[in-house]
C-alpha cells in the first residue's frame, strides 16, 4: 500500500486491465452500431447521432451489470477476484459512457431549444404522474448523478477522509443508480419503440443482478450456519489447528456479529477482524506476508499479534482471542478494541 496521495502506480497488469477494458468497450459500440443499423426496418432511417446515443447508453448499462455481477462471483470463485481488485477502473469507465450518452441527448433533443437544453430536458414532460407517459428522462439524470459522485470519491483520499464506513455507504448507492436506470430504460421504451428487445435485456440484466447478490448471499449464510455456535463464555470452536494452512486464514461468523479471520503463522495461531479498514475487503482471504496479514484487495497490512498496520500507516482492526484444547482452535466471539495486542495460542510440537 502507499503512503499519502500518491498517482496511481500501473503495473503491467493494471496497464493490460485497461487495454482490455478499453478494447471491450470499442468493440461492444462497434457492434452495437452494426447490428442496429442491420436491424433498422426499411422505410425508417435513424442518423448517426441517434445510433451514438443508444449505443454509449447501452454500454454504460452492460458495464455496470457487469460491474454490479463482480462482486458475488468473486464470493463465489476465486478466479473473478482480479476483477473486484480493478472495478473501479470500471466504474469511471461506465460513468464516462452514460456522460457521453446525456451530452448527446441534450444537445440533440434540447440543444436547439430557446431555453437552457438542460431546463429544456427537465420541463419537456412533467407528467410524474402517469406510469406510461412518465419523464424516463430525470430518472437517467438521477443515475447519471450518482455514477458522477461514486467516480469523483473513488480516488482513496476520499476513502482516507471519509472513512471506510461512510465512504462504503456512499458507494452503495450504486444499486439505486443501476434501478433508476433500469426504470429509465423501461420507461424509456415504453413511450419510444415497439420492440421487446430494450425491456426484455435490461429487466434480464437486472434479474441476473439479484440472482447472482441472492445466490452469493444464500452460499455464505450456509457457511455461517454451519459454524459451531459460541460455546460457554462465548468461545467458538474453529476446528483442528492443522486444518489452518500456513499463512492463511479460516473465517468464521459469529452470531449477528462481523466474521473473524483465525490465522496460523507457523506454530502460531491469531485472530483479527475479517474486515479491512480500506475498502472492506475480506482479510481472511489475504496471507501473511513478511509478518504481516496482506488483504487481497490492495494490499493493506497488518501486524496479526495486534491488527496495526506497520509504521508510518496508522490503520488498525479488532483483533480477538484464541485458545488451543487438544489440538482443536477456539477464538471468542468478543472482539477486543482495534490495535490491542493479543497474545498468540501456540501448536504443540508435532502437531
Amino acid at each position: 500500500m502507499s503512503h499519502g496521495y500518491r498517482m496511481v502506480q500501473w503495473t503491467p497488469f493494471k496497464k493490460a486491465f485497461d487495454l482490455v477494458l478499453a478494447a471491450g468497450v470499442v468493440i461492444f459500440v462497434l457492434a452495437y452500431l452494426a447490428a442496429a443499423t442491420l436491424a433498422q426496418p426499411q422505410g425508417e432511417s435513424i442518423t448517426p447521432v441517434q445510433l451514438l446515443i443508444r449505443a454509449s447508453g447501452a454500454a454504460a448499462f452492460a458495464l455496470l451489470t457487469l460491474i454490479l455481477m463482480i462482486g458475488p462471483l468473486a464470493r463465489l470463485s476465486g478466479r473473478f477476484k482480479p476483477l473486484l481488485y480493478n472495478r473501479r477502473h470500471m466504474g469511471v469507465t461506465c460513468f464516462v459512457l452514460a456522460l457521453i450518452h446525456a451530452v448527446l441527448v441534450v444537445i440533440w433533443y434540447h440543444g436547439f431549444a430557446e431555453i437552457n437544453a438542460l431546463v429544456s430536458l427537465l420541463e419537456a414532460n412533467t407528467r410524474y404522474d402517469s406510469i406510461l407517459g412518465f419523464p424516463f428522462e430525470s430518472l437517467g439524470l438521477a443515475s447519471l448523478a450518482i455514477l458522477f459522485l461514486l467516480a469523483a470519491t473513488s480516488h482513496d483520499f476520499w476513502n482516507a477522509n471519509f472513512g471506510p464506513g461512510l465512504w462504503k455507504a456512499i458507494h452503495m448507492l450504486v444499486y439505486w443508480a443501476y434501478a433508476l436506470l433500469v426504470a429509465h430504460i423501461m420507461l424509456g421504451v415504453v413511450q419510444s419503440e415497439r420492440g421487446l428487445a430494450y425491456p426484455v435485456l435490461a429487466g434480464a440484466g437486472g434479474l441476473l443482478v439479484a440472482g447472482l447478490h441472492l445466490f452469493a448471499g444464500w452460499r455464505e449464510r450456509a457457511r455461517d450456519l454451519g459454524d459451531a455456535r459460541p460455546r460457554e463464555n462465548g468461545w467458538i470452536k474453529v476446528g483442528p489447528a492443522v486444518s489452518i494452512a500456513d499463512g492463511c486464514a479460516k473465517i468464521v461468523a459469529p452470531p449477528k456479529s462481523e466474521r473473524i479471520a483465525v490465522f496460523r503463522n507457523g506454530a502460531r495461531i491469531f485472530a483479527l477482524s475479517n474486515v479491512c479498514q480500506h475498502q472492506g475487503g475480506p482479510l481472511g482471504e489475504g496471507r501473511i506476508i513478511d509478518g504481516c496479514v496482506v488483504c487481497p484487495w490492495h494490499g493493506f497490512q497488518y501486524r496479526p499479534e495486534d491488527g496495526r498496520s506497520p509504521p508510518p500507516f496508522t490503520e488498525k482492526v479488532a483483533t480477538y482471542r484464541t485458545r488451543i484444547e487438544a489440538g482443536v482452535v477456539f477464538v471468542h466471539a468478543d472482539a477486543l478494541p482495534p490495535g490491542t495486542e493479543v497474545a498468540p495460542s501456540v501448536m504443540e510440537a508435532g502437531a
